[in-house]
């Protein structure tokens, strides 16, 4: 069972080039929770007080929902704030079980990922293994998203199936569905619901949470894991070419990538570097020799062309 291949940082930097890539920060992590949940509300006010921008709304709550599921990744790795038990509380409680997720379930799986990426023991695999497709196919795959079909899998009939974590092609990384997760992600959207209910906007429950959760959120989650890993050639056997790195310009950050979940290349090879600090560690590896070898695409436009060559 080979893992997949890693390099040391101590190769490419020197102890004070790498120091600050090391340093975890008490506060930006929970900033990062704040601005996603800031964010959410302030496009569900938009929403209800303009009908006409509820489209836009639901781009961008969705949009935030795949953010909370970054920032449980980020929660994984420890990354959200240096106290383990405040970064498990942030990561679990506003980030993963919002959008039915459970940290506890999702911490290990995802790790084992990271062992074995595009290994045939990486659990993520079967995300990236079968592109290239036709466009035919992406577009039934975006089509089933965007009709609420993902959403009904993972979060209706995934819970349904004895209560057990399940994975396939459909699977959304960072919505590991448990049979734990589904009892705190019902009473949680009670309150949610019970918060509109309250506010006199009962409707703004479904048509700016739940709709955004059945629809944008799949859709850009599947682009995200589209881009991450599918088409890198060699990545089984050179660390550097372990995944893709996007570079998402500001609309793209707004509706695809949020929290810099684009840097994947650097965040896999380095895992526990936080992911504010990925950006400017992409700039460091990009001076080293080494640097040449990343996967980078020019936007996600390109990913699923790229996706979607098929010979």
């Amino acid at each position: 069972m080979p893992a997949a291949p890693r390099i040391a940082a101590a190769r490419l930097f020197t102890p004070e080039q790498w120091a600050p890539f090391q340093r975890r920060s008490a506060w930006i992590g929970p900033l990062l929770v704040l601005h996603c949940w800031t964010t959410i509300i302030a496009a569900v006010v938009v929403g209800v007080v303009w009908p006409w921008l509820i489209p836009l709304s639901i781009m961008v709550i969705g949009t935030r929902q795949l953010g909370l599921a970054i920032l449980m990744h980020e929660a994984a790795h420890g990354g959200l704030t240096p106290s383990p038990r405040l970064n498990d509380a942030l990561g679990h409680w506003l980030c993963a079980v919002p959008i039915g997720a459970d940290l506890g379930a999702y911490r290990p799986y995802h790790l084992a990922h990271h062992k074995y990426a595009q290994q045939p023991e990486d659990p993520d695999l079967v995300l990236s293994a079968p592109f290239p497709v036709t466009p035919a196919s992406l577009r039934r795959k975006l089509i089933r998203d965007l009709s609420g079909q993902t959403f009904f899998k993972q979060r209706v009939l995934f819970a349904l199936k004895a209560f057990r974590s399940t994975r396939d092609e459909d699977l959304a990384e960072g919505a590991v569905v448990t049979g734990r997760s589904v009892a705190p992600f019902l009473l949680v959207n009670l309150g949610l619901l019970a918060v509109c209910a309250l506010a006199g906007v009962w409707w703004a429950y479904f048509v700016l949470w739940l709709l955004p959760m059945a629809t944008w959120f799949p859709m850009v989650t599947r682009i995200r894991n589209i881009a991450e890993h599918a088409c890198v050639q060699g990545s089984a056997d050179d660390a550097f070419r372990a995944a893709r790195t996007t570079k998402a310009r500001w609309l793209e950050r707004a509706f695809i990538a949020p929290y810099w979940v684009n840097f994947h290349a650097e965040h896999h090879l380095f895992m526990h570097v936080p992911c504010w600090r990925l950006p400017d560690l992409h700039r460091a590896l990009r001076t080293r020799p080494e640097g040449a070898r990343m996967e980078t695409a020019t936007g996600y436009a390109q990913v699923l062309r790229t996706a979607t060559r098929v010979s």
